[in-house]
Protein backbone atom coordinates (compact mmCIF):
# COMPACT_ATOMS: atom_id res chain seq x y z
CA UNK A 1 0.00 0.00 0.00
CA UNK A 2 1.14 3.53 -0.76
CA UNK A 3 0.66 4.47 2.91
CA UNK A 4 3.67 2.40 3.90
CA UNK A 5 5.97 4.51 1.75
CA UNK A 6 5.20 7.42 4.05
CA UNK A 7 4.50 5.63 7.35
CA UNK A 8 6.22 2.26 7.97
CA UNK A 9 3.90 -0.72 8.54
CA UNK A 10 2.84 -1.63 12.06
CA UNK A 11 4.41 -5.09 11.88
CA UNK A 12 7.86 -3.54 11.37
CA UNK A 13 7.30 -1.16 14.27
CA UNK A 14 6.23 -4.10 16.43
CA UNK A 15 9.24 -6.27 15.55
CA UNK A 16 11.58 -3.34 16.17
CA UNK A 17 9.66 -1.96 19.12
CA UNK A 18 12.91 -0.87 20.79
CA UNK A 19 13.26 1.75 18.03
CA UNK A 20 11.29 4.99 18.33
CA UNK A 21 8.73 5.41 15.53
CA UNK A 22 6.29 7.95 16.93
CA UNK A 23 6.61 10.85 19.32
CA UNK A 24 6.15 9.70 22.90
CA UNK A 25 4.46 12.94 23.96
CA UNK A 26 1.67 13.12 21.34
CA UNK A 27 3.40 16.13 19.84
CA UNK A 28 4.91 16.45 16.37
CA UNK A 29 8.70 16.25 16.08
CA UNK A 30 10.63 17.51 13.05
CA UNK A 31 13.89 15.83 12.07
CA UNK A 32 16.45 16.59 9.37
CA UNK A 33 18.82 14.03 7.86
CA UNK A 34 22.16 14.18 6.03
CA UNK A 35 23.44 17.64 6.99
CA UNK A 36 24.82 20.00 7.72
CA UNK A 37 25.08 21.69 4.32
CA UNK A 38 25.81 25.21 3.16
CA UNK A 39 22.83 24.96 0.82
CA UNK A 40 20.06 24.19 3.31
CA UNK A 41 20.98 24.32 7.00
CA UNK A 42 20.65 28.08 7.43
CA UNK A 43 17.32 28.10 5.56
CA UNK A 44 15.99 25.42 7.90
CA UNK A 45 17.28 27.17 11.02
CA UNK A 46 15.65 30.47 10.02
CA UNK A 47 12.23 28.85 9.55
CA UNK A 48 12.48 26.88 12.80
CA UNK A 49 13.42 30.09 14.61
CA UNK A 50 10.50 31.99 13.07
CA UNK A 51 8.05 29.34 14.28
CA UNK A 52 9.87 28.74 17.59
CA UNK A 53 10.26 25.00 16.91
CA UNK A 54 13.06 22.77 18.19
CA UNK A 55 14.18 19.81 16.09
CA UNK A 56 16.74 17.03 15.72
CA UNK A 57 19.40 17.17 13.01
CA UNK A 58 20.74 13.70 12.20
CA UNK A 59 24.15 14.71 10.89
CA UNK A 60 26.81 12.86 8.92
CA UNK A 61 30.21 12.82 10.61
CA UNK A 62 32.14 13.84 7.52
CA UNK A 63 29.88 16.88 7.13
CA UNK A 64 30.25 17.70 10.82
CA UNK A 65 34.02 17.67 10.43
CA UNK A 66 33.99 19.89 7.35
CA UNK A 67 31.23 22.28 8.40
CA UNK A 68 31.75 22.72 12.13
CA UNK A 69 30.44 26.29 12.04
CA UNK A 70 27.00 25.05 11.03
CA UNK A 71 26.95 22.51 13.86
CA UNK A 72 27.67 25.36 16.26
CA UNK A 73 24.75 27.29 14.78
CA UNK A 74 22.41 24.32 15.19
CA UNK A 75 23.43 23.86 18.83
CA UNK A 76 23.29 27.58 19.59
CA UNK A 77 19.69 27.62 18.36
CA UNK A 78 18.82 24.96 20.94
CA UNK A 79 18.38 22.00 18.60
CA UNK A 80 19.67 18.47 19.11
CA UNK A 81 22.25 16.68 16.98
CA UNK A 82 21.77 13.00 16.17
CA UNK A 83 24.21 10.42 14.79
CA UNK A 84 23.70 9.54 11.10
CA UNK A 85 27.03 7.65 10.83
CA UNK A 86 30.30 9.09 9.56
CA UNK A 87 30.11 8.39 5.82
CA UNK A 88 26.38 7.75 5.29
CA UNK A 89 26.98 4.19 4.15
CA UNK A 90 24.16 1.64 4.08
CA UNK A 91 24.85 -0.25 7.31
CA UNK A 92 23.21 -3.50 6.23
CA UNK A 93 25.96 -3.89 3.61
CA UNK A 94 28.79 -3.60 6.14
CA UNK A 95 30.35 -6.04 8.56
CA UNK A 96 29.87 -5.36 12.26
CA UNK A 97 33.33 -3.92 12.80
CA UNK A 98 32.94 -1.25 10.12
CA UNK A 99 29.36 -0.63 11.21
CA UNK A 100 30.57 0.08 14.73
CA UNK A 101 33.31 2.38 13.43
CA UNK A 102 30.80 4.37 11.36
CA UNK A 103 28.71 5.05 14.44
CA UNK A 104 31.43 5.44 17.06
CA UNK A 105 33.56 7.77 14.94
CA UNK A 106 30.74 10.32 14.82
CA UNK A 107 30.14 9.98 18.57
CA UNK A 108 33.80 10.70 19.27
CA UNK A 109 33.90 13.61 16.82
CA UNK A 110 31.02 15.39 18.55
CA UNK A 111 32.58 14.78 21.96
CA UNK A 112 36.00 16.06 20.91
CA UNK A 113 34.89 19.07 18.86
CA UNK A 114 31.83 20.21 20.78
CA UNK A 115 31.92 18.40 24.14
CA UNK A 116 28.54 17.03 23.09
CA UNK A 117 27.27 13.56 23.90
CA UNK A 118 25.03 12.17 21.17
CA UNK A 119 21.81 10.55 22.38
CA UNK A 120 20.01 9.68 19.16
CA UNK A 121 20.78 7.66 16.05
CA UNK A 122 19.15 7.13 12.67
CA UNK A 123 20.52 4.64 10.12
CA UNK A 124 21.34 6.05 6.67
CA UNK A 125 18.57 5.52 4.13
CA UNK A 126 16.50 4.05 6.96
CA UNK A 127 18.10 0.67 6.34
CA UNK A 128 18.52 -1.69 9.28
CA UNK A 129 18.46 -5.36 10.25
CA UNK A 130 19.14 -7.43 13.40
CA UNK A 131 22.89 -6.78 13.09
CA UNK A 132 22.32 -3.02 13.07
CA UNK A 133 20.03 -3.39 16.06
CA UNK A 134 22.71 -5.37 17.92
CA UNK A 135 25.34 -2.68 17.33
CA UNK A 136 22.99 0.09 18.47
CA UNK A 137 22.01 -1.85 21.59
CA UNK A 138 25.66 -1.81 22.62
CA UNK A 139 25.70 2.00 22.65
CA UNK A 140 23.90 4.67 24.66
CA UNK A 141 22.02 5.78 21.53
CA UNK A 142 18.28 5.60 20.98
CA UNK A 143 17.38 4.62 17.42
CA UNK A 144 14.88 7.15 16.10
CA UNK A 145 12.99 6.22 12.96
CA UNK A 146 9.89 8.04 11.69
CA UNK A 147 6.15 7.90 11.11
CA UNK A 148 6.06 10.42 8.26
CA UNK A 149 8.55 10.49 5.41
CA UNK A 150 8.21 13.78 3.52
CA UNK A 151 10.08 12.56 0.42
CA UNK A 152 11.43 16.09 0.01
CA UNK A 153 14.58 14.60 -1.53
CA UNK A 154 12.46 13.76 -4.59
CA UNK A 155 12.45 17.53 -5.19
CA UNK A 156 8.69 17.53 -5.79
CA UNK A 157 6.65 19.80 -3.54
CA UNK A 158 3.40 18.07 -4.49
CA UNK A 159 4.63 14.83 -2.90
CA UNK A 160 5.48 16.67 0.31
CA UNK A 161 2.02 18.25 0.34
CA UNK A 162 0.39 14.87 -0.22
CA UNK A 163 2.35 13.38 2.68
CA UNK A 164 1.29 16.15 5.06
CA UNK A 165 -2.34 16.12 3.95
CA UNK A 166 -2.71 12.35 4.09
CA UNK A 167 -0.54 11.01 6.90
CA UNK A 168 0.33 13.77 9.36
CA UNK A 169 -0.74 12.85 12.91
CA UNK A 170 -0.46 14.47 16.31
CA UNK A 171 2.46 12.18 17.24
CA UNK A 172 4.29 12.15 13.91
CA UNK A 173 8.06 12.09 13.71
CA UNK A 174 8.63 13.81 10.37
CA UNK A 175 11.72 13.39 8.20
CA UNK A 176 13.12 16.16 6.00
CA UNK A 177 16.54 16.30 4.38
CA UNK A 178 19.24 18.90 4.91
CA UNK A 179 20.83 18.19 1.55
CA UNK A 180 21.42 19.43 -1.96
CA UNK A 181 18.67 17.10 -3.22
CA UNK A 182 15.97 18.99 -1.37
CA UNK A 183 17.45 22.49 -1.29
CA UNK A 184 15.18 24.00 -3.96
CA UNK A 185 11.99 23.01 -2.11
CA UNK A 186 13.08 22.76 1.53
CA UNK A 187 11.74 26.20 2.45
CA UNK A 188 8.30 25.63 0.93
CA UNK A 189 8.22 22.01 2.14
CA UNK A 190 8.98 22.93 5.72
CA UNK A 191 6.62 25.91 5.83
CA UNK A 192 3.78 23.88 4.31
CA UNK A 193 4.22 21.05 6.79
CA UNK A 194 4.52 23.37 9.79
CA UNK A 195 1.36 25.21 8.77
CA UNK A 196 -0.42 21.89 8.25
CA UNK A 197 0.47 20.88 11.81
CA UNK A 198 -0.94 24.13 13.16
CA UNK A 199 -4.07 24.02 10.99
CA UNK A 200 -4.86 20.52 12.24
CA UNK A 201 -4.62 21.76 15.81
CA UNK A 202 -1.51 19.71 16.57
CA UNK A 203 1.50 21.00 18.49
CA UNK A 204 5.26 20.67 18.25
CA UNK A 205 6.97 19.03 21.17
CA UNK A 206 10.11 19.26 23.24
CA UNK A 207 12.69 16.95 21.70
CA UNK A 208 13.59 15.04 24.85
CA UNK A 209 9.94 14.52 25.82
CA UNK A 210 9.11 13.32 22.31
CA UNK A 211 11.96 10.82 22.43
CA UNK A 212 11.91 9.81 26.11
Amino acid sequence: MIKYLFDPPGIVKKIYSDFIWNSKSSHVLLTFDDGPTWTSTDIILKILSDYKIKAVFFCVGNNINNLSQLISEILNEGHQIGNHTYNHKILTLLDQKIMHEEINRTNLLMEEKFDYELKYFRPPHGRFNPSVRKIISGTNLKCVMWSLMSFDYKNNLNIVKFAAKSYLKKDSIVVFHDSIKSKSIISDSLKYTVNSVLEKGFEFGDVEKCLK
